[in-house]
């Protein structure tokens, strides 16, 4: 397809160039330094650096174009209604912060890690904590693919670039300077990157509110234009359009978002990153603040996309109807001068960059830490293990295109590696963190009858139909009257079977399998700190 935008083929060219010198430059302090650097910056990131790098990977493309889809799109079956659902994902990001801030870095931060899985070997033993690794690796890869679908997407409606050529250019540019410098390359690249997401956002807010009337006017249209969308929350019976199908699927997303926003490497990569565990939980709950404070703008452009188009004809309205996932990209092609559109777009591209990055390089270390340094090559020189983490991330970078061109699906690669975290390893993490009693045995009843009972729901995204009749329980509490599996809080009743299951099984057993101490002495410095 030939290239229209030429204007913004240079804005991004610059972009792409701006981005990849600033993370050459701090790569420097990785490319002599230990796996450390590479991993988690030598633990010396400063609090402000930190601090930016965790919202720039919290606020990717799928958290901007997402909240403007939610706000514009209308889709009861589904719980999408408006305000609620478009603040839903958002929230829960900062709220997941704000919550592992207070209960999860510290810890972890003390008793230096170096990845997510480091409890589960600690407490668990090496070969079931690689087993632990794959849902943490998977979550990691099918994020990445999602980030990069949305960004060629993006290309595709501003710029007439086609979707595999978007794709693979970010993808090639952020790979190679993660590959690069590690952390360091990623922290200081996201920092300028998160600049640029308010100022493209704001910058297009009176130029999309000078078509629709202004805030106040567009709130009340949209507000007229779909009664009940404005709801904060759900109503705790059906009304104003909410079926007890999308009250329940609602509160279950809500708290998939809001526990499984944790257990995520990438986020605990940051935090073991900062100086001490008083800076990683702290930055951590400032993080969760400023998330959920950018959920705004794009919340407004969604609202205003919806009073333009939302009962309109005309080309614009048919493509936003027919893929949602456009309205953002679309409205600022249709209401914002150049500078202005070239900001918003510099938003989206910073915003999915940053989490990209994010994303290769925590299942790299994860890979070369805990699989290839624990399973692998025990005796392993810090030199060989650097290399082996960075050719992981670049061929996870291959991996995430691969995915990316094949499914070309954003909400369906987002919500499966979501689902997956938060029912296979919020548990896991939890209870080896907290609970002195955890033991393997109790860990491998967990996850297996979590991971049945979540698959026995069905899995709309892999086209798989549910096996378990869930539909039964909810007659025995009366209901009849709606679809069992849209009704049914799946991923909350397999988190919770996990929750409950793996103290009770590890005491039960703990005969025959000990729990292990969680102790200092599982620190991975001594080993990082090598010349």
């Amino acid at each position: 397809m030939a290239v229209v935008c030429w204007n913004g083929v240079v804005v991004v060219a610059a972009m792409y160039a701006v981005f990849l010198a600033v993370g050459l430059v701090a790569a420097r302090r990785s490319q002599e330094g230990t796996a450390s650097d590479l991993m988690i910056a030598g633990r010396a990131m400063p609090f402000w650096l930190a601090t930016c790098t965790m919202i720039a990977t919290w606020v990717d493309g799928g958290y901007l174009l997402g909240t403007a889809q939610y706000a514009f799109d209308y889709d009861p079956e589904n719980g999408i209604l408006g305000v609620s659902a478009a603040l839903q994902g958002g929230v829960c990001f900062g709220i997941s912060l704000i919550l592992g801030g207070l209960f999860f870095a510290h810890i972890m931060r003390r008793l230096e890690f170096t990845t997510i899985v480091d409890p589960f070997d600690a407490r668990f033993g090496k070969k079931w904590a690689a087993v632990l690794f794959l849902p943490a690796m998977l979550g990691e890869l099918f994020w990445s693919g999602a980030l990069l679908v949305a960004i060629g997407s993006t290309f595709s409606v501003l710029l007439d670039i086609d979707l595999t050529t978007g794709i693979l250019l970010s993808a090639a540019v952020v790979t190679l300077y993660t590959m690069v410098g590690g952390m360091w390359s990623v922290a200081f690249t996201d920092a300028f990157q998160l600049a640029l997401i308010p100022v493209g956002m704001l910058m297009s807010l009176p130029f999309v509110l000078e078509r629709t009337g202004g805030f106040v006017t567009t709130f009340e249209k949209y507000v007229a234009g779909r009664p009940g969308v404005d709801r904060l929350f759900p109503p705790l019976q059906p009304s104003d359009g909410w079926t007890l199908p999308a009250i329940v699927n609602w509160w279950d997303m809500t708290i998939m978002l809001t526990l499984g926003g944790i257990p995520w490497n990438c986020y605990f990569q940051r935090v073991l990153a900062c100086q001490s565990p008083r800076k990683a939980q702290a930055h951590s709950i400032v993080a969760g603040v400023f998330t959920m404070i950018l959920t705004i703008p794009p919340l407004i452009l969604g609202m205003a996309a919806f009073v333009l188009w939302g009962n309109a004809d005309g080309a614009a309205a048919s493509a936003i109807r027919s893929d949602p996932s456009k309205t953002l990209p679309m409205l600022l092609k249709e209401t914002a001068p150049f500078p202005v559109l070239a900001m918003g777009l510099a938003a989206i591209i910073g915003a999915v960059t940053s989490s990209f990055s994010s994303s290769i390089l925590s299942a790299g270390s994860m890979f070369g830490w805990n699989v290839y340094r624990r399973l692998v090559a025990p005796g392993v020189t810090v030199d060989r293990l650097k290399t082996v983490i960075r050719l992981a991330i670049v061929l996870l970078g291959v991996g995430a295109v691969a995915l990316a061109l094949k499914v070309q699906s954003v909400a369906q690669l987002w919500l499966f590696t979501a689902d997956l975290v938060f029912v296979l390893l919020f548990p896991q993490l939890l209870a080896s963190l907290y609970d002195p009693a955890a033991n393997r045995i109790g860990s491998v009843v967990a996850f297996v009858v979590s991971l049945f009972l979540r698959l026995g729901g069905g899995i709309a995204e892999l086209d798989m139909p549910p096996f378990l009749p869930y539909d039964s329980c909810l007659a025995w509490f009366g209901c009849n009257d709606f679809a069992a599996v849209s009704a049914f809080p799946v991923r909350t009743f397999a988190a919770a079977a996990g929750l409950l299951l793996l103290p009770v099984v590890s005491r039960l057993t703990s005969r025959w399998d000990p729990p292990r101490a969680l102790t200092r002495g599982s620190s991975v410095d001594d080993f990082l700190c090598e010349p």
